[in-house]
């Protein structure tokens, strides 16, 4: 907490990365948040002694760790426990990435960018938690949420709630440039798989194949024209009687033969989730 009337209420996030770095992601704050002198606009890795400011507030970024030659002074971890790391437990995890954001930041003042992706990565991790997300990972203009299916009794009641959170999270998407001056709606596209996948750790991570194929989907519905591509796993899991989801092979990169997804407009994935959760 920062007891200042320049910091907005929830104003910036200092994340911890797969890699162990560390990233400042600005969350729509009115004044900025702003690293060595330079606004935030989108997530920026940290380096020990950057100096922060936060409204009026100015910090200094700590990390020996991330300093020169601090990789010759580490201990050797190499035989300690992993922290809470569960391998091959079952998971769906989402891709969503906001469509077209490098023109975007060709056209619109970095002021209004970096309230734009703040806003956009504070609403949709909201979403996400709601809906019971695991753990929410922002990178770049993408954000991944974990889902854990410890209960498989529960699996597609909580494969309806990733779902209900994508319906959700473009909702908000297509809402933001209603109170910023945005040229056009913003837009995204998503990508859903479910599988294995090795999570846990002390900076909540989510490693493995399935989390790759989250991600080729999500690129793949740039290329087919779609909102939303589902892996095999998930559609296997999601009770779809009514077939709203349409069959298809895609392409994805790194893959050496093409695939099977299944495909939904963000339209029909609305009426396919329902009324969104009080909850």
């Amino acid at each position: 907490m920062l007891e200042s009337r320049s910091v907005s209420r929830l104003h910036a996030l200092i994340q911890r990365r797969d890699a162990g770095d560390f990233s400042l992601v600005d969350l729509g704050s009115r004044n900025g948040s702003f690293l060595n002198q330079r606004r935030v606009s989108i997530p920026q890795v940290l380096k020990d002694g950057d100096c922060l400011t936060v409204g009026d507030q100015e910090l200094v970024f700590r990390n020996p760790q991330s300093a020169p030659g601090a990789a010759r002074m580490l201990p050797d971890l190499r035989n300690e426990p992993t922290t809470a790391l569960h391998t091959h437990s079952l998971t769906t995890i989402v891709v969503v990435d906001i469509r077209d954001f490098t023109p975007l930041a060709r056209t619109v003042p970095e002021s209004v960018l970096s309230q734009t992706i703040g806003t956009w990565f504070l609403r949709v991790g909201q979403i996400a938690e709601k809906q019971g997300s695991w753990a929410q990972k922002y990178i770049g203009d993408a954000m991944m949420a974990v889902w854990v299916h410890d209960d498989h009794s529960r699996m597609s009641g909580d494969l309806l709630r990733a779902l209900r959170a994508v319906s959700e999270i473009n909702a908000v998407t297509s809402a933001i440039h209603l109170t910023l001056p945005l040229p056009a709606p913003l837009r995204i596209g998503a990508g859903v798989n479910t599988g294995p996948a090795i999570v846990g750790g002390a900076d909540y991570t989510a490693l493995g194949d399935t989390v790759n194929a989250a991600f080729r989907l999500e690129a793949a519905t740039k290329d087919i024209g779609i909102a939303v591509a589902l892996g095999e796993g998930t559609h296997q899991q999601l009770q779809d009687p009514a077939g709203a989801f349409q069959s298809r092979a895609v392409t994805l990169k790194g893959y050496d033969s093409p695939m099977p997804a299944w495909t939904i407009s963000f339209e029909d994935l609305a009426t396919f989730v329902g009324p969104a959760s009080s909850h």
